[in-house]
């Protein structure tokens, strides 16, 4: 067929009004069974396909929730994604994924086009560069609800899906102390986002706690990849008292402090101790395998999803909800002297 079937087309095949077809397929209490099952039939059949964004004009509701991430390619967000659809496939959901590449004017795009495509609701991890907060205001706006996960700002009306980085920061260095480090370095992201300066307070307390004094240069913000690891380890290598373990707030970075020790002849974890954050599938699977902190992806991706539903499900009441998951510390080789 060239043209595309309309209800008009199905009405007059099987000689009942519009009318009825359209309730029919809309699933109408008031028509019959075997009426819906017969309109069913004749509209796959004649190859029938429901205009979605017609119907979700008419209904206010499309069935389809979109997903804002930084990077696709990251395991950590492609493991959320995975969780949020398991969650919402089920029950009729279509997840559209949209990523910034760490750019807020990226955002604002994914956005608008999100709204636009009349979603029911938006979950989203914000990008690095994100500093102006209207674009959120304007989802609220619209009373689409807007949920953050992992990364987020503080607005009110919005909920939030994180994991405690300050316990997982100070898990990840105890753990050190409890190996006998006492020179304890940290590789950091940028302090811009909160999970970043999190993480550095908790390595802060637990130096305290321990009655070790924090060296400030022992402390390096870093890019989140391996190339910024080799170079922040290279440097403290070259302090007049080097460290004797890294804690750092990724996986991509501590692998990069792992080649440089090594480059320099430095035994890991007899002389040296490393820690990393996020458990990146090639932690465990390294020569030397990584102890890094556990973030619980897939289960982030499920909650997220549980909070929209729960948001979905009285669009009178108004919900807030900050939920705050528990971070495990995967002790393997590279820390365990």
């Amino acid at each position: 067929m060239s043209e595309k079937t309309t209800i008009y087309d199905i009405a007059k095949a099987l000689n009942i009004t519009a009318a009825t077809v359209s309730r029919a397929l809309n699933n109408n209490p008031k028509i019959s069974a075997a009426t819906k099952k017969l309109v069913m039939e004749t509209a796959a059949k004649m190859n029938y396909k429901q205009n979605r964004l017609a119907l979700a004009l008419k209904s206010g509701k499309s069935n389809n929730v979109g997903v804002i991430v930084p990077y696709i390619d990251r395991n950590f967000f492609s493991a959320i994604i995975r969780g949020i659809e398991e969650e919402l496939y089920p029950l009729g959901y279509h997840v559209i994924i949209c990523q910034t590449h760490e750019q807020e004017s990226t955002e604002i795009d994914n956005i608008n086009a999100l709204l636009n495509a009349q979603v029911d609701g938006i979950l989203m991890s914000v990008s690095k560069l994100t500093t102006q907060t209207d674009h959120f205001e304007y989802v609220l706006e619209k009373n689409v609800p807007l949920v953050f996960f992992d990364r987020k700002k503080d607005l009110k009306g919005v909920s939030t899906v994180t994991i405690d980085d300050f316990e997982g920061g100070y898990r990840a260095t105890k753990h050190l102390i409890d190996q006998g480090c006492k020179r304890i370095a940290h590789l950091s992201g940028d302090w811009s986002l909160e999970i970043y300066k999190n993480r550095y307070e908790g390595y802060k307390k637990a130096l305290t706690d321990h009655g070790i004094a924090l060296k400030k240069e022992y402390v390096i913000k870093t890019k989140s990849d391996i190339r910024a690891g080799q170079k922040a380890s290279e440097k403290l290598l070259m302090l007049p008292e080097p460290p004797d373990a890294i804690f750092s707030s990724s996986d991509y970075v501590a692998l990069g402090a792992i080649q440089q020790l090594k480059k320099h002849g430095i035994k890991i974890p007899t002389e040296f101790c490393v820690v990393g954050f996020s458990n990146e599938p090639f932690t465990k699977f390294l020569e030397l395998s990584m102890t890094t902190v556990d973030q619980s992806p897939v289960e982030m991706g499920k909650m997220a999803a549980k909070v929209f539903l729960e948001q979905v499900k009285d669009s009178n009441v108004k919900i807030e909800k900050k939920v705050v998951l528990s971070p495990t510390l995967k002790i393997r080789m590279s820390s365990v002297k």
